[in-house]
């Protein structure tokens, strides 16, 4: 439950703030009182049972001064969310936060805020805004890729007395050795590689063309600066190959029994159009969402958008960050993205500013139309917002709102929500036209001198631009 932080914001050049905070002694004491029991759990005090000590009486024995900053370290993060909360700013980038003294018994804790926050926008057009949108097409190339891939999928492997070409299976036992010395992972017996799959270390699979079963072979390769391997990045290795079988791919026919086989399909022709349609979904899905960016990227360009230098740069460091988030995931840390990449961190933040600048201007005016046109989820919105969730969660709806309710979140959805919304809006009232319509009325529009040709309006945009 968020706590009754209070607090006053004042504005900023260059689009940040400052806000002044006051938790109320009332809730200070609270969380005083709650540390206090806390660290009473783990005292031994005479005529107390342990952990059953009372927080006065853990205060007078530890120090008043030393609960409340214990008691601040642990709350400050909850304080600083309610007061963001309370002040009714969109932040972005790092804070800088100044507490203030510690109170004395009575009286409020007081911290400030200063924060970049989320630009204005003043509208441009933004209703019944033209844009060019794509119709939905099927490329008969991927209907044929996807057949082949069920092909791929379902194909098998048998054995050929030839030698070994490119697509090819080639049976083998192996011993690598780096310096003469065998290494650990370095042996393998009936492994089984395809030549031309890339699976191997570059250079290995290319030696192994043209071998027959019974061949034995030398493969001499270089480990790359990158492999996971540290001891083995960048080392000379040599394995000693003995070929023990060829195996050929033999694909099925391509007909209505494999269609019957591997879809359930009476027929190919039927198989095909059933990959059609889906394709057809897709790239649908993709056109839409094209087009949903493009309308917003629209408006954008017909409103006025200050963003400052500090902001962008803020908004970069918090994609890269989040980025950073997503590949630790993946087990890959920022240094080993950075050897990936090729490129130091200075460098992919400054390439991350266009996207960073962009979003913002996005965000911006999202905001505006909210506020414009009073976008505001309704309940039955948010409880349909959390259907599937409840559902995963085996609960209701209502209960998962209230616990949402409950843990200060709810006003976090409702913000998703209506910006969400105010999309919908902005997409409903769109007029599409044809890109080639879009692309041509944007030549009568000169940005250097920002005068439009008649019809321009300057207000086109096309997705992908």
């Amino acid at each position: 439950m968020a706590t009754a932080v209070k607090t006053t914001v004042t504005e900023l050049p260059e689009s940040r703030v400052r806000v002044d905070a006051e938790v109320p002694a009332d809730e200070l004491e609270r969380s005083m009182q709650r540390t206090a029991r806390q660290l009473g759990a783990s005292m031994r005090i005479p005529g107390f049972r342990k952990g059953k000590v009372p927080p006065p009486v853990v205060i007078r024995r530890i120090g008043r001064e030393a609960v409340l900053d214990e008691t601040v370290r642990d709350a400050i993060g909850r304080w600083y969310v309610d007061a963001i909360s309370a002040a009714d700013i969109a932040p972005v980038g790092d804070p800088k936060l100044d507490l203030g003294d510690m109170p004395p018994e009575g009286e409020p804790l007081t911290f400030t805020i200063e924060i970049g926050v989320r630009p204005t926008a003043e509208l441009g057009d933004y209703e019944g805004i033209e844009v060019g949108r794509r119709e939905a097409q099927v490329d008969e190339a991927a209907v044929e890729a996807e057949i082949e891939q069920l092909r791929e999928r379902a194909a098998r492997v048998e054995t050929v007395e030839r030698a070994a070409g490119t697509g090819d299976f080639v049976v083998m036992d192996y011993e690598g050795k780096v310096a003469g010395e065998p290494f650990e992972g370095g042996a393998g017996r009936d492994q089984m590689v395809e030549l031309g799959s890339g699976r191997l270390i570059p250079g290995f699979e290319e030696q192994l063309q043209g071998a027959s079963a019974g061949d034995e072979r030398t493969v001499e390769v270089t480990f790359p600066d990158e492999y996971p391997a540290e001891q083995l990045a960048g080392q000379a290795a040599t394995f000693d190959v003995t070929v023990k079988e060829i195996k050929e791919k033999v694909l099925p026919e391509l007909d209505d029994e494999f269609a019957l086989d591997q879809a359930g399909f009476d027929s190919l022709d039927e198989l095909k159009e059933d990959i059609r349609s889906k394709l057809r979904e897709r790239d649908e899905t993709q056109v839409e969402q094209a087009f949903r960016e493009a309308v917003v990227d629209a408006v954008v360009q017909a409103a006025k958008v200050d963003v400052p230098d500090a902001l962008v740069e803020a908004r970069a460091r918090e994609l890269w960050d989040r980025m950073l988030h997503s590949l630790g995931h993946q087990g890959i840390d920022k240094d080993a993205y950075l050897r990936i990449a090729g490129k130091a961190e200075d460098e992919l933040l400054e390439e991350a500013r266009p996207d960073a600048e962009q979003a913002l201007r996005r965000e911006a005016v999202i905001a505006a139309v909210i506020e414009k046109e009073s976008i505001e989820p309704s309940d039955g919105d948010v409880l349909d917002a959390l259907q599937a969730s409840a559902t995963r969660e085996n609960t209701s709806v209502e209960k998962l709102r209230d616990r949402l309710q409950q843990a200060g979140r709810i006003d976090e959805l409702k913000q998703d929500l209506a910006q969400r919304m105010a999309v919908d809006w902005l997409v409903e009232r769109a007029k599409p036209i044809s890109v080639e319509q879009a692309q041509a009325r944007k030549l009568l529009w000169t940005p250097e001198s920002g005068e439009e040709g008649e019809g321009a309006g300057g207000r086109l945009w096309t997705p992908g631009q």
